[in-house]
């Protein structure tokens, strides 16, 4: 059990992180919001006099050299591994956004940190914590469709304003805490370097990542098209995986919904195994689990049942540190096998070959 509150930093503070993540955890009285990274010295001075803050900077080096238990990465895509590595080889637990990061290898490095030091390392999946999703995982590891053996996984949101570099309604995605301070830059999700990518790593990792701690597949060789209309990245994504137990699989992403009405967001897989198929929807707000013997179970839900809310993963993080909790329901080994699956996918876009996962 954890004697004192848990020493929170942060690095990066835009968006979704004063929107979400900051606002949450400020209601904590187990939580002190000591340090504070941002680029910008005003915007900087604005968000640790909104919430707070001991210590700020725009050195993330300087930042994990404060007396901390914690930090929370919100920073730009490309540089979640340099930041979470610094955390993670300073003793602290880590809450990182997804991507987790771009590059496969470094991922898998970011486990073994948090593994060696025997650290929390949680991506904050929203959708892992909606009760018929863990139904989902109990089934899934009770062997409810047996050894997997084909698994489709599909995703589509209204992001293309993001992914096109225009302006994101910031007033229709505040987060579940509160307003936003600032709208999303551009630059975040639009430009290639910044972003590593476009709609796969800013959102289909989601779906990834959920196949992956649904199922505990690990990728194996990769191969993919995406296209771009009207877009420095990937808008459309259609790849093919093959995992490393045999089985098969389609991924497929698209970032251009109607960003208003009904299913605006889709997320959709089915798991194929030996003994029955899963069947998981969360734009319709189905669970159903069909078995060749005839034992089949389907959960009734509200249709709005899906609906994305991100309150759960940072309560989850700090009940983790302070031993409320044992149970780490978006933990980085699911996100390290999304982000091998992700970056295979993105070498294979560009060579127009199939692409072995890199460890």
């Amino acid at each position: 059990m954890h004697a004192q509150k848990v020493r929170l930093g942060f690095i990066g503070a835009g968006w979704w992180a004063t929107a979400n993540h900051i606002p949450i955890l400020a209601q904590r009285d187990d939580v002190e919001l000591t340090a504070l990274c941002r680029l910008g010295a005003d915007e900087l001075r604005k968000v640790k006099e909104r919430f707070g803050f001991q210590f700020a900077t725009e050195d993330a080096a300087e930042l994990v050299r404060q007396p901390l238990d914690a930090v929370v990465v919100t920073s730009p895509h490309t540089l979640h591994y340099e930041h979470a590595k610094l955390a993670l080889e300073r003793g602290l637990h880590v809450m990182c956004d997804k991507p987790m990061c771009t590059v496969g290898a470094q991922a898998v490095e970011l486990v073994r940190l948090a593994a060696e030091k025997n650290l929390h390392l949680l991506v904050p999946y929203g959708w892992h914590y909606k009760p018929f999703v863990q139904q989902a995982k109990m089934w899934m590891d009770a062997g409810g469709v047996g050894y997997v053996q084909y698994a489709l996984c599909h995703m589509a949101s209204p992001i293309r304003d993001l992914l096109t570099g225009g302006r994101f309604s910031v007033e229709r995605n505040s987060g579940q805490a509160g307003g936003a301070m600032f709208d999303p830059d551009p630059k975040t999700w639009s430009d290639p370097q910044v972003a590593g990518g476009g709609y796969g790593h800013a959102q289909l990792s989601h779906a990834t990542g959920m196949l992956c701690w649904l199922t505990g597949l690990m990728p194996h060789s990769v191969f993919a098209q995406m296209t771009a209309p009207g877009s420095a990245v990937d808008l459309y994504d259609a790849i093919s995986v093959r995992f490393e137990n045999g089985a098969i699989g389609t991924v497929s992403g698209a970032g251009t919904m109607p960003a208003t009405g009904v299913g605006a967001y889709q997320v959709d897989l089915r798991i194929f195994g030996t003994e029955g198929v899963l069947l998981l929807d969360l734009e319709r707000a189905r669970l159903e689990l069909r078995r060749h013997d005839g034992k089949h179970q389907k959960i009734d839900l509200p249709p709005d049942s899906g609906a994305y809310e991100c309150t759960q993963p940072p309560q989850n993080f700090i009940d983790l540190i302070v031993g409320k909790s044992a149970i780490n329901y978006a933990p980085g080994e699911a996100a390290m096998r999304s982000v091998l699956l992700l970056d295979a996918a993105y070498r294979s876009a560009a060579s127009g070959r199939l692409e072995m996962v890199q460890l």
